[in-house]
């Protein structure tokens, strides 16, 4: 099982996303997802090309976060969708082969995920955040712990997650870590990059 490390998810940011995308690349971070969901389609297609023609042939993976119709298009490397998104198998008639992954907010919600064979599925919030317009309620650092344990596929801690609570999430089994408002709310990227990476790979 290949795990990522961090994961990054662009929503709002203050960097322009080209910036973003050559900064992952650059510092070798496995998974950028664009998650921009108050944009039209147009300009996050518009988006979504230009972050594609950056990562594209890089270490760096491209996520597209709940459009299949935009991930095909602009021909990412994964899907990622949400409970309340298309199902994984009528994204399929849309993306193919694609790898997908699947949100998740509780154990059940986990397992009832991992029995349609996801690539990866993301797990949280972890702890209490405001980076949704609807958050679920937190997950908490146990139950993550439990759902590392039983997947067999690569999970994805997320949810209010930054320097100062992240080691919790690291001792919790945590190996791949989805951070957003710690990167997004900051001209600082590389460093903290480095800076998580570090704790990461401990």
């Amino acid at each position: 099982m290949d795990n990522f490390g961090l994961y990054i998810i662009i929503t709002k940011p203050v960097l322009p996303y080209e910036v973003i995308a050559e900064k992952c690349v650059a510092n070798g971070v496995k998974m950028l997802q664009l998650r921009e969901k108050h944009l039209g389609d147009r300009q996050l297609l518009k988006i979504a090309k230009q972050i594609r023609s950056i990562t594209k042939g890089a270490e760096t993976a491209f996520v597209i976060n709940d459009r299949p119709d935009i991930a095909a298009i602009c021909d990412a490397d994964y899907l990622h969708l949400g409970q309340d998104d298309i199902t994984i198998e009528d994204a399929r008639k849309i993306v193919g082969d694609m790898k997908i992954g699947l949100s998740t907010h509780s154990i059940q919600q986990a397992k009832e995920a991992l029995a349609k064979k996801p690539d990866y599925i993301g797990f949280g919030p972890v702890y209490p955040t405001n980076a949704k317009a609807n958050p679920d309620e937190p997950v908490g650092t146990e139950n993550l712990k439990k759902v590392v344990g039983f997947a067999g596929v690569p999970v994805v801690a997320i949810g209010g997650i930054f320097r100062e609570n992240i080691q919790n999430v690291i001792d919790a089994g945590a190996k791949n870590i989805a951070m957003v408002r710690y990167f997004m709310q900051t001209n600082d990227f590389d460093n903290r990059i480095n800076e998580i990476n570090k704790l990461l790979i401990k």
